[in-house]
This record gives C-alpha cells, sequence and structure tokens, in this order.
C-alpha cells in the first residue's frame, strides 16, 4: 500500500495523459501557451498502463482519474481506459476534461469502461466564457455535458471557478441551471496553478463568499464530515435534496489530512501533493528495465515521504514550478 508517515494512505490515483490544453484559461495559463512536452518524454499507452496496473495490483489503488492538460487529446485514450478497465481487480475510473471534445467521445468512453466525468464550465454566459477561456467554445462544452450524461457518465460533476469582476455574481445561477440538467456542481477556490504566477490571495473569492451568494437564492443543509469522508469537497443538500452542491476549499478549509491521493504526470513524475515541489521519477525506471517489483518500492518510498500539507494561505507556501497543465488537476 501507499502510505505516508501520517498514516495517510492513497487510493486514488491522478493521472495526467497530456499537458496539451485546446483552451488558454486565464487562470492556468498564459495566452501564448506553454512550452509543451517533447513527445519522447511523455509516457506511451502501454507505459501509462503498465503503471496504473503496478498501482492498482500491487499499491491498493482503488479509482484512477484521468487528467491533462485536456485528456481528450491524447489519442490512445480509448484504448487506455479499455485496458485498465480489465485489470483485476478494476478501479473505478473518471475524468476530468473541459467537455470540448465530449460530443464525440462520450459514447466510446463508456464502451470502453469509463464511469463517470468532471467536466470544468465557469460560466453560463458564452462571453464571459471566451474572455475568460480566450476560446469561442461555450456551446461545445454544453454539448459535452449533455452528450455525456445521455451517455450514462453520470454522476456528471461540474467544476467551476468564480473569478472577481467576471463571474462572481453567476453563483446561484450555475446551481438552478446544474439543478435542471441534473447535474451536480462543484465550486472550486481559484489556486496558485498558474504558469505565469499572477495568483494572489487577496480579492479571490473564497467558500465564505459562494455559500453565501447560494444562500440568497437556495436553502443549503450540509452532509456532515461523516459522508464527505476523504472528498475533497464539502457538500450540501439543495433546498432538502435530493439535489447536492460542492465546494472544495482548497485555500482556506485545506484537507490535507484526510488527503488519499497520488499523482502521475505526463513524463512519468509522481507528485505526493498537486503542489508539491518535488517528484520522483518512474519514467527512468520503466526504460530502464526495472521489474514491476522495483517500480512499486520506488512509488512507496516517494509516498512515505509525503509532506503533511498546509493552507495556501500559509506564509511558508511555496508555489509549484510547475503549472496545472502539466501536472493534472
Amino acid at each position: 500500500m501507499l502510505i505516508d508517515t501520517y498514516g495517510r494512505v492513497a487510493t486514488d490515483l491522478r493521472v495526467s495523459l497530456t499537458d496539451r490544453c485546446n483552451l488558454r484559461c486565464t487562470y492556468c495559463m498564459p495566452e501564448e501557451g506553454l512550452q509543451w512536452l517533447a513527445k519522447p518524454d511523455l509516457l506511451t499507452d502501454d507505459e501509462i498502463v503498465r503503471l496504473i496496473d503496478i498501482a492498482v495490483t500491487s499499491l491498493g489503488i482503488e479509482e484512477v482519474r484521468f487528467t491533462g492538460g485536456e485528456p481528450l487529446l491524447r489519442p490512445g485514450l480509448v484504448g487506455i481506459v479499455e485496458r485498465v478497465a480489465a485489470l483485476e481487480p478494476r478501479p473505478q475510473m473518471s475524468l476530468t476534461t473541459n467537455g470540448i471534445g465530449l460530443r464525440r467521445t462520450a459514447d466510446a468512453l463508456k464502451a470502453a469502461g469509463l464511469d463517470r466525468v468532471n467536466v470544468s464550465l465557469d460560466t453560463l454566459r458564452p462571453d464571459v466564457f471566451k474572455t475568460l477561456t480566450r476560446r469561442d467554445r461555450h456551446r461545445d462544452v454544453l454539448d459535452g455535458l449533455y452528450a455525456a450524461r445521455e451517455a450514462g457518465l453520470t454522476p456528471v460533476k461540474v467544476n467551476s471557478v468564480l473569478m472577481p469582476g467576471l463571474n462572481d455574481d453567476e453563483a446561484p445561477d450555475l446551481l438552478a441551471w446544474a439543478v435542471e440538467h441534473d447535474y451536480e456542481l462543484r465550486f472550486i477556490e481559484q489556486m496558485p496553478l498558474d504558469a505565469q504566477h499572477g495568483w494572489k490571495r487577496d480579492g479571490m473569492i473564497t467558500a465564505g463568499d459562494i455559500l453565501a451568494s447560494l444562500r440568497t437564492r437556495f436553502e443549503l443543509t450540509p452532509e456532515g464530515e461523516e459522508k464527505r469522508g476523504s472528498a475533497p469537497a464539502e457538500r450540501w443538500l439543495v433546498d432538502g435534496g435530493p439535489h447536492r452542491v460542492g465546494v472544495i476549499a482548497s485555500v482556506t478549509r485545506p484537507f490535507c489530512a484526510a488527503c488519499d491521493r497520488t499523482r502521475l504526470t505526463a513524463d512519468g513524475q509522481v507528485r505526493t501533493c498537486l503542489f508539491a515541489t518535488e517528484e520522483t521519477d518512474l519514467r527512468a525506471a520503466l526504460r530502464s528495465g526495472a521489474g514491476d517489483e522495483e517500480i512499486a518500492r520506488i512509488w512507496k518510498l516517494a509516498m512515505w515521504g509525503k509532506k503533511a500539507g498546509a493552507g495556501l494561505d500559509d506564509p511558508s507556501f511555496v508555489q509549484p514550478d510547475r503549472p496545472m497543465s502539466a501536472i493534472g488537476g
């Protein structure tokens, strides 16, 4: 198993399939994009499946989340999902996406064995979407969400980040829309993962701000910690249920003590935390001929050194030198 010195056990693996993305969200990367990883540096499909196999069969991983960049840009995605679905024991599989390519891939992903999706959508206004993402693809995301729901990739979760002066007034409208369409909405506090290091704690839309805004229109009843477990989102029943809304307060209400995640970057590095400043290279071990037991040993050692974690508004916090597109959300 993947255990650290604080007794936390990792059962959830986040796998970044690519650092590339077809949006340029202002809170993630500059308009001109980034210097992408060279193809030889990326893990191959076979290498990804082998590492997931080791994680599931030898290290106790129960859930696999495919991320990016934008994972739908990975040509071999459907095949990877199909091969992971054939593992014993079979892990639960989900995918975090911007939704642009879901309309054409949702059915194939479901048939391959994917269980559900998380789709990023920060606004219901096409003009604001274009400002936030620097792309005119709002309709494509809405169509992708619909396709995912119709394909049975449920519950379809929608992740939203509120930005001051752009969409900070949309929380109630987003929740009403999510309830209408049977999506589970989760608000995420903006985190310092932008390549240009422009994040500032002052002015950030906090969990408290979001909840206050939602309560102007809805009655929210907390589910409680016993139902939350290790999930990053605190959840509330909306008007008595059955619909729920979540808030991931990584900055103001950190949940490091319950973290059960390990992360694999697109170039084969283990990250013990989204905000870790150190990585452990599994790609080199793979390509030098290491056996599965040796790779598992390296992975265990990396996780054993996982730090306790702290709030991102702590003065000791150091922003990582890799943007989210290279790490995987």
